[in-house]
Order: structure tokens, then C-alpha cells, then sequence
């Protein structure tokens, strides 16, 4: 994400960045109408001054006698040329109060009242995407508790099956110790209650106690007879209610009002009485009874009907609805015998039915908050971008009023100028840029990263979604050291990157702001869990492509280089940095990397390697390493919890220009410790023993050359040593092969367990005097896969740059391009040309366990 609002105001439940946002906005909307009462009384103040000094002249006139009477006198001449003065000065001041009211004061009032509107729209328009999403993640949860009690209630009513239907001569039926397992329903908590709707707001518990409080002491209650079901207490008509609810709940229509007393039917405080339903109606005809429910949230005594005398006869008015009659309604309004949906279900399959259902709503939940988090943001991006505009507006405006309220002096009283001059020096200390980077830096709560709300399956599965899924759960799902996406993304680059005319287009394609919601569109498209084809990224265009990699790391849940490690990083570059050499650092860097999982080591490495690559054909330039550094930050390493420290720290930076600078150093180290690592972990696993006993002596003696081979310099005889019959065949079989050679050599016929599939420089190549054993036993001559057999056809020296792949063999005649030659080393670009490799194949191999 670009730096500026859009990317410095984010927070985990996004209201908090926000808030500080929009508080700094109002701020300056406060600033304006300080800079408004300045002119404004500056305007009064000049008004009033030329109005006093216009009434010098009259006020001498009413002076009888006096210079008057002496026409001709030189004294005269100067009296009169004094009060001139004072009634130019009087108009000079005048036309200073005008200029302020017409060019400053005016236009300006009415820009702040338009500014002021638009943030308080962007604000209202963010609140209330903001409100939506909350709620829904509360859904979410509520409906992931209800799917997790119905899957364990199915698993226990198997466990009941399975014990229940078991023979009971069996030794686990006669066992004393057996317990029979019981299914125990989840109790509702009392004490966790849920806040209520009544028409459109949000009432919490204790706000609807005092509202039914208030009900019961203004509301006449009183008894409604009901023919054949008896009396019933503390009832009062559908048109006192609505009259208390437009008068007490400010309800303003009639119809509103009703809303709010259907919500309290459907809560539970009304009941209709002496009509079937439960609908709500501001009638005087229609009585409502308080359930015993109101009583209880208010703690007032219910008023019941007392208990008539033994012996006498029982009439209608004896039944209230406290007795089995009065519930007779309620039965027969949900009695529905010929409305099922699910004849002759059992027990346990209504459980699964639930269960079913209840996972049904789950996922839809998830994938709706999915969605509305994906549009908040969306619209978080578009408003901050425009109120980032906005705050850079009214900072260019308030430059501009200054400027044009110090030429509303300076124009009229040239006596004036050197406040003038101060102020036109004010005016030009004000430096919009500046003001909107001390903000960033002083109020920001955080770059955008964004937390996903992934479907958590209740066993585990990970098929379902890419993004937001841990690292090693996708590779692991995906039986790859490295996640497909990442692969299948930096493989559709690496094809394209010939389709780009120059290389600066080549290496913009990562710096460019690409609009979230293109990104999301892709994302979408890729976010199933599963294999996509490549196809699917041909429908967008490269940047989005290479956008939707860095939003894929962004939302991890720990960054690639885990956050764990962040604050040995620091330590490494603010201790050592100055005290101990670069290959000291570089050996503490390559350590503190091998703490991390494998599948996180692997995927760095492959994003390394693409970099670098990337770097070195295309000759960037400093800059670009630079900006290309500061964007990958926080998708490589970001700190375990954003603080206004971490924020202004850049050792995420300075980790990735040593990745970029010392790749080769840092991960072939860790290539070969993860070598010898797993290939010492696997040796304690059994693996397969052959049955074919054909040619054992033969393998084994083949075997034994091979060992003796990689383990001497020397060229060795091609006998068997004497006594190497002693030697029992190791049947270990690991996941990486040991290397027994230097770091830096590759062993024949396997590769490193970090290495890239498939790039040049680290392609074995297979020497027809190398051999394996396969799993039975039997020599096999080493071959390589079909990636590493064209790379052996056609070898690239490690010490000239290895050209982009192009999609058809006819493109390669487009030579002499830019890149200084990193398009020129293509030999013979004629049809019979051979086919030249590509650069990094980024191919994987699936896990072995």
C-alpha cells in the first residue's frame, strides 16, 4: 500500500484508526472557524476604525468660528490637509474591510461549510459500513457456537449408538468400569444477555428495564375477561401503548409506534389476548397482556388472580392465564400437524439435519463478513484516499486566505508593509506537505493489514480458502514445501515479464498503487482452497497480479518471517550493525532465519530468488531497491503488535536488503543445514523392505561406489573394497538427501530442500556414471526430472544473465532491447534457433509424508 492516508490509519477493528483520523479532520474543520473569526473581526475591527476616524472631519465643522473664518492663512491649509488625511485614511480602512469580507471572509466561509459536510459524510458513510460489519461478525460467532454444539452433540449420540448397540456378552459391555454416556444439552447462559432491537435502535438490558419500569407506572393496567379462557391480569389496550410509545420512545408516526410494540411482542414482554396471533395494532379493541417476563426484568410484584374458596363453582372468570387453560391459545395458534417438513425422522438424523443446517448458515455467515469486510475496506481506501485530498485542500486554502488577506492590507496602506511583510513571511512557513507529513507520522495507528475471518472447519480442513490460512496449513494442504499460490503467481510473472515493453514497466509492476477492490476481484476468484489454472490470471492484468501476492502475504496470520523473531532482528541491526563486520551479521541473520518453519524458509527463498532475479535483469537502479524494499516491509516481517514504535522502525527494510544482497549466502547455509537436519530426523524411519532378492549383491555393491564417490574428491576404483560385504544397507529413507560434499556443490540426481525447483543455476545435472536405489532395492541410473533435463541442454553460466522466458518461440528475434543485454544473449534467432530456458521455474515437488 501506498504511504498516506490509505495506508496509515488502519486498526483491528477499524474505528479506532478512524477515530484518530477523523478527530484530526475535525480538528482542522475547528482551525477554519478560527481562521474565519480572525478576518471576520479583523473586517469589524477595520470597519469600526473608519468609521471613527470619517467622524473627525464633522465633528470640527460643528466648531463655530475657528479656522474657518480665516481663509487665507497658511495654518488653515495645514488644518484642512490634516483632515483630508484623516478622511482618506477613514476610506483606506473602509476599502480594508471590504477587500477582507469580499476576498477572504466569503469565499472562504462557504469552502469550510462545504469541507465540514464532507467529512461528516465520509465519517456517517465509514460508522455505518463499520456498524454492519460488527454485527456481523457477531453473527458469525453466534452461529459458529451453535455448529461447533451441534457437531459435538452428533458425535456423542454416536458414541451413544456405538455403546448401545454392543453385545452384552462382550468383554467391554461386562466391564464395571464402562460408563454409559449421556448427552448433555448446553444450558443457556442468564448471565450473558443479549442487547434488544426495539424499531431502530439497540437497547442494552439495563436500558430495557428502566423503559419497562417506566411502562409499568404509566400504562393503566388492568383485567380482561375472555369467554371460556378466563380472566386475565395486567392487560392494557393496543392504543394506550402506542399513545406511551410516541410520547416516551419518540416515535413520531403512528406507524413507527407500532413497530416498536410489534418488537416487544416478538421479545417476549407482549401477548395478544382474546384474538389468535401475535401481531401488534394501535386499537383500543385489542388487549396486550405483560408476561411474566416484564415482572421479572423489573422485579415488580406480578399481580395474579386470587385463588377462589373451596366449594364454589368454578366459572369462566376463575381461569387466568397463570393455568393450563390460558396457555390453550398459544398451543393451538403453532399447531400445525399437517406442516411437516421431515416425516418419520429419527432423533439422530434430525441432529445431523441440524448439524447440516447449522454449518450451512456458519459458512454463509463467514463468507457474508468476508464480504462486507472486503467492501468496508473498499470504502475505507476511497474515503481516506478523499480525505487525504480534503486535509491537503483546506491546508492549500488557509496558504491562500493568508496570502490573500495580508494583499487586502498591503494594497490600500502602504504605511503597512512591514506587517505586511511578517505576515507574507508566515504565509510562506506554511508548507501543506509538510503539515500533512507531521501528521502521518505523529497521529498514524498503523499500515494496512488486513484481518481476515477465515472459516474455521470443525476438523481441521484448510480446502475451503487460500487467503488468511497459516502458512504451513496451506503447504501442508497443498503437499508442498511451498503454497501453490505463491508459485503459480511468481511462474504467471516470470512468463509475462518478456510481454512488458522495457524493463522500467517490468519493475513497476510492484510499485504500482493497484485499487483494492481489482485485488479483491482477484482474490476472490483464487480463494477456494484448491489448484486455480493459470488462466484464471489471464483475465487481469500483470500489476493486479503481482497486488494480489502481496495481499495473500498480508494477510497471514503471522508475517513470512514470523513476528516472533522480530525483536532479535532489531537487535541484530541496532547492536551489531556498528560493532561487528557484515559477515558477522550476515551469519547471526542467516541463524535467527533458521529458527522459522520450513514452509516459511522455502517460501522466502522463492521470493528471494524472484527478486533478485527480477533486480539483476532488469539493471535496477538504487532507487528502485529502495522503494521495492519498503513496499515488501510489511508483507516479509512485521512486528507481533503495531505501536508508535514499531512504526517508525525499518528493520523489516534492512532484512530485506541483506535477503537481496547476501541471498545466496544466507540460504544456501540454510539449504544445507535443513539438509542435514531432516536427512539425520528421517533416519529413524523405516521405510519399505524389497522383497526382490534378484540383484541385491549387485545394488549393494553399486550403492557402495556411489557412497565412496561422494564422499572423496578423488577419482576411486571401481571395485568394490574389500570387506565392504560387512556393511548392512542402510533402509532409512528422508525427505532431503544428505549432502556429503561441500556447501556449494549439488548432489547428482536430487536438489537442496529449500532450492527452487527448476531455477538455472541450481538445476542438477545428472552424470551417466551416477546411480539411486529405488525403493526395492534395484540400481536405477539418476535421471532428472523434465525441468532439470532442459536445463541440462541448455546451460546458462552462472556468470551471465539468464534472459525472461517468452510465451512463443518467435518473440526471441526481438533482441537489442534495453535491460544492457539481458535480451541480447539469445544466439541465432532464426527458426532453427535451439529453445533457450527459462529463468526460474518455479515448479515443486510434492511432500513425501
Amino acid at each position: 500500500m501506498a504511504s498516506g492516508f490509505a495506508g496509515s490509519f488502519w486498526s483491528s477493528d477499524y474505528a479506532g484508526g478512524l477515530g484518530v483520523l477523523f478527530g484530526k479532520l475535525q480538528q482542522g474543520v475547528q482551525e477554519n472557524q478560527q481562521i474565519m473569526t480572525i478576518a471576520r473581526m479583523r473586517a469589524d475591527a477595520e470597519d469600526a476604525y473608519g468609521t471613527s476616524l470619517a467622524a473627525i472631519a464633522p465633528a470640527t465643522e460643528r466648531v463655530s468660528g475657528g479656522f474657518s473664518r480665516d481663509e487665507g492663512a497658511s495654518v488653515r491649509k495645514a488644518y484642512e490637509g490634516v483632515r483630508t488625511e484623516m478622511e482618506t485614511a477613514a476610506s483606506n480602512h473602509r476599502k480594508i474591510a471590504s477587500n477582507i469580507r469580499e476576498l477572504v471572509l466569503n469565499p472562504f466561509s462557504r469552502w469550510c461549510e462545504a469541507h465540514a459536510a464532507r467529512v461528516q459524510n465520509s465519517q456517517d458513510d465509514l460508522q455505518s459500513r463499520i456498524k454492519l460489519h460488527d454485527r456481523q461478525a457477531e453473527a458469525v460467532r453466534k452461529f459458529r457456537s451453535q455448529y461447533y454444539n451441534k457437531c459435538r452433540l452428533v458425535e456423542d449420540l454416536e458414541e451413544e449408538d456405538k455403546l448401545a448397540f454392543q453385545d452384552p456378552q462382550s468383554d467391554v459391555a461386562q466391564s464395571p468400569k464402562m460408563k454409559v454416556p449421556t448427552i448433555k444439552m448446553s444450558e443457556p447462559e442468564d448471565g450473558d444477555e443479549e442487547p434488544i432491537d426495539l424499531g431502530d435502535e439497540t437497547f442494552q438490558p439495563d436500558q430495557v428495564k428502566k423503559i419497562l419500569l417506566h411502562m409499568l407506572d404509566n400504562i393503566p393496567l388492568g383485567e380482561v375477561k375472555v369467554p371460556i379462557l378466563g380472566t386475565y391480569q395486567n392487560c392494557s389496550n393496543g392504543a394506550d401503548i402506542t399513545g406511551y410509545i410516541q410520547k416516551h420512545m419518540a416515535a413520531t408516526t403512528v406507524s413507527y409506534a407500532e413497530r416498536i410494540g410489534q418488537d416487544m411482542v416478538n421479545n417476549g414482554f407482549l401477548r395478544l389476548v382474546g384474538n389468535v396471533g401475535n401481531t401488534f395494532a394501535n386499537s383500543s379493541r385489542m388487549n396486550y397482556q405483560l408476561k411474566p417476563k416484564v415482572f421479572q426484568i423489573t422485579g415488580v410484584p406480578e399481580k395474579k388472580q386470587p385463588l377462589a374458596r373451596a366449594g364454589t363453582n368454578m366459572s369462566t372468570d376463575s381461569f387466568t392465564v397463570d393455568s393450563p387453560v390460558g396457555t390453550v391459545q398459544e398451543y393451538l395458534s403453532g399447531w400445525n400437524p399437517l406442516n411437516n417438513q421431515y416425516p418419520n425422522e429419527t432423533p439422530s438424523e434430525r441432529l445431523r439435519r441440524e448439524a447440516r443446517e447449522a454449518d450451512e448458515r456458519y459458512k454463509q455467515s463467514v463468507k457474508k463478513l468476508d464480504s462486507l469486510r472486503c467492501n468496508l475496506e473498499e470504502a475505507m481506501i476511497d474515503h481516506l484516499k478523499f480525505m487525504e485530498r480534503c486535509e491537503l485542500d483546506r491546508l492549500k486554502a488557509i496558504k491562500a486566505v493568508i496570502l490573500d488577506f495580508s494583499g487586502a492590507i498591503s494594497n490600500v496602506i502602504p504605511s503597512l508593509q512591514s506587517t505586511v511583510d511578517k505576515m507574507m513571511l508566515f504565509q510562506e512557513t506554511v508548507q501543506p506537505l509538510g503539515d500533512l507529513r507531521y501528521m502521518l507520522e505523529n497521529y498514524r495507528t498503523g499500515p494496512f493489514i488486513p484481518k481476515v475471518t477465515t472459516y474455521e472447519n470443525y476438523y481441521n480442513s484448510v480446502d475451503e480458502q487460500t487467503f488468511g490460512v497459516d502458512l504451513e496449513a496451506r503447504a501442508r494442504s497443498d503437499r508442498k514445501r511451498v503454497p501453490i499460490i505463491v508459485t503459480t503467481v511468481l511462474t504467471f510473472l516470470d512468463n509475462h515479464y518478456p510481454d512488458l515493453e522495457g524493463d522500467e514497466a517490468r519493475r513497476g509492476i510492484w510499485l504500482v498503487d493497484v485499487p483494492l477492490a481489482q485485488t479483491h476481484n482477484l482474490r476472490a476468484a483464487i480463494n477456494t482452497g484448491k489448484n486455480f489454472p493459470q488462466e484464471v490470471l489471464e483475465k487481469y492484468d500483470i500489476p493486479i497480479v503481482a497486488n494480489v501476492l502481496k495481499l495473500y502475504l498480508l494477510e497471514l496470520p503471522d508475517s513470512l518471517v514470523s513476528s516472533h523473531v522480530y525483536e532479535i532482528i532489531k537487535t541484530i541491526y541496532s547492536t551489531t550493525a556498528a560493532e561487528t563486520s557484515e559477515e558477522t551479521r550476515i551469519n547471526v541473520i542467516q541463524s535467527t532465519l533458521g529458527q522459522l518453519r520450513l514452509a516459511n524458509i522455502a517460501t522466502l527463498d522463492a521470493i528471494c530468488t524472484h527478486f533478485t532475479r527480477l533486480i539483476e535483469l532488469t539493471s535496477a537502479d538504487e532507487a528502485y531497491v529502495t522503494a521495492l524494499a519498503n513496499t515488501l516491509a510489511p508483507c516479509i516481517l512485521r512486528p507481533r503488535q503495531e505501536s508508535s514504535l514499531t512504526m517508525n522502525e525499518r528493520y523489516s527494510y534492512r532484512l530485506i536488503r541483506d535477503l537481496f544482497a547476501h541471498k545466496d549466502a544466507i540460504f544456501g547455509e540454510l539449504k544445507r543445514a535443513s539438509s542435514l537436519t531432516h536427512s539425520s530426523s528421517g533416519a529413524q524411519r523405516p521405510r519399505a523392505i524389497s522383497t526382490d532378492e534378484s540383484n541385491r549383491r549387485a545394488n549393494y555393491e553399486e550403492r557402495n561406489r556411489a557412497i565412496a564417490a561422494q564422499r572423496s574428491p578423488r577419482a576411486t576404483s571401481p571395485a568394490p573394497r574389500a570387506g565392504g560385504g560387512s556393511h548392512r544397507r542402510d533402509r532409512s529413507q528422508t525427505r532431503f538427501p544428505v549432502n556429503t560434499s561441500s556447501p556449494t556443490e549439488t548432489r547428482r540426481g536430487t536438489r537442496n530442500s529449500l532450492e527452487v525447483p527448476g531455477s538455472v543455476e541450481q538445476s542438477p545435472v545428472n552424470e551417466a556414471s551416477g546411480s539411486e536405489t529405488n525403493g526395492t532395492g534395484e540400481a536405477t541410473p539418476a535421471s532428472a526430472p523434465a525441468p532439470v533435463a532442459a536445463a541440462a541442454e541448455h546451460p546458462a553460466p552462472s556468470s551471465t544473465r539468464v534472459p525472461f522466458p517468452r510465451k512463443h518461440a518467435g518473440s526471441l528475434a526481438r533482441s537489442n532491447r534495453d535491460s544492457a543485454g539481458s535480451l541480447r544473449g539469445v544466439a541465432g534467432a532464426g527458426e532453427d534457433a535451439a529453445p533457450t530456458p527459462r529463468g526460474v521455474q518455479l515448479e515443486d515437488k510434492p511432500m513425501d509424508d
